[in-house]
């Protein structure tokens, strides 16, 4: 490869040259309760609010805040009704107004609208005939967010008007849990999924999108409203032999992870005269030792330099995204983390990494000021 990534459209300067390695050191240790946590992310749809993250763990959203010298500050907590919840997944969506939504879901396949404003629930969708892998928000427009189910669908929802606009299941879709999904960055019609049949799928919405259009107006029963179901991919990869657990994309590449100690990054080369067909080009691998275990998920900071994924022995390593080869900035290590860790949320610049795991604790590690 020519070492030159393609973000969009625009060439990305200076690839080659990586960012120096940088020291983390952990400033906090919470133990938010027994029940393992799931995922961690951080806001980054508000600018205002890019120090806050929520936490998921058995049938409890929590809302917390990073401040300065380590400090975590707990916000909000939100007790499901439903003890028998376990919550797998949340993401942050916002109001047609701007007020911060929290959407959170898992075992009941119900998700779960909270308005972190009022501490409410503002809406409740019920629609996934299982569990949900994962939610996703759709950074150009934060009121739609995507939903990824055991039960081999993948859904779009509107946080706004309560809607299922699509459906992305049937003849062409997942034959298995589907365990993640992602919003292209820049090509609103995109998003990627990928699941227990080893697959990665990509979809287009660009001849459904009046549907997502109608759905800001819509004023009858949600139920009314004409769900379509998109039973085609435009392009099915086969990178991994394995269950794939987390895809994210990368400008127009792909990001994805299954249980082989790596993540890989790669790229679609789709044909336009036959839907669902095309090559694929591998670009690089980013080795993860220990990581052999599925539902862990890597996070990346806001500009996608790095990218951050624990492993089943409580190790953090952070790579350069940026750089080829790939350049490990840091391998983050602690005596009293063991547990393995699900989920780990990069901050907006990629100074602070948050992880959660297994055994109920949040860590928080920031970068040390080099000298």
């Amino acid at each position: 490869m020519s070492g030159k990534f393609t973000f969009g459209s625009e060439p990305v300067i200076g690839l080659l040259t990586p960012s120096k390695k940088r020291d983390y050191r952990v400033t906090n240790r919470l133990q938010e309760g027994k029940r393992p946590l799931y995922a961690v992310v951080f806001n980054f749809i508000d600018s205002r609010y890019f120090n806050v993250f929520a936490t998921v763990g058995g049938n409890r959203v929590t809302v917390y805040q990073c401040l300065e010298g380590g400090v975590i500050a707990v916000l909000q907590s939100y007790v499901d009704e439903d003890k028998d919840e376990s919550f797998y997944t949340v993401t942050w969506a916002c109001h047609v107004d701007g007020t911060p939504f929290v959407v959170a879901g898992g075992l009941n396949g119900i998700l779960r609208v909270i308005d972190a404003g009022s501490e409410k629930i503002h809406k409740s969708f019920v629609g996934h005939g299982d569990s949900i892998n994962e939610i996703r928000t759709q950074p150009l427009k934060p009121s739609l967010v995507v939903s990824a189910s055991k039960d081999e669908s993948v859904r779009l929802w509107n946080v706004h008007t309560g809607i299922c606009i699509l459906i992305f299941a049937g003849a062409g879709g997942h034959r298995n849990e589907v365990l993640s999904v992602d919003f292209h960055p820049s090509d609103m019609y995109r998003i990627a999924s990928c699941g227990m049949d080893n697959t990665v799928k990509i979809w287009s919405m660009k001849e459904f999108w009046t549907y997502v259009e109608k759905s800001f107006t819509w004023t009858d029963l949600p139920s009314k409203f004409p769900t379509k179901y998109v039973q085609f991919p435009v392009f099915i990869a086969s990178i991994h032999s394995n269950y794939v657990d987390c895809n994210r994309w990368l400008g127009d590449f792909i990001l994805s992870k299954s249980v082989d100690n790596e993540i890989v990054l790669w790229e679609p080369k789709l044909k336009d005269q036959s839907p669902g067909e095309g090559s694929v080009d591998i670009l690089q691998k980013y080795p993860v030792p220990d990581c052999d275990i599925w539902f862990i998920k890597f996070s990346c900071d806001f500009h996608y330099n790095a990218a951050a994924i624990g492993n089943r022995e409580g190790k953090i390593f952070v790579w350069e995204l940026q750089s080829s080869p790939p350049v490990l900035i840091a391998r983050l290590t602690h005596a009293q983390s063991k547990s393995p860790i699900r989920q780990t949320a990069m901050s907006f610049e990629g100074s602070t990494i948050l992880s959660c795991c297994e055994d109920g604790t949040i860590w928080r590690w920031d970068a040390v000021a080099m000298s």
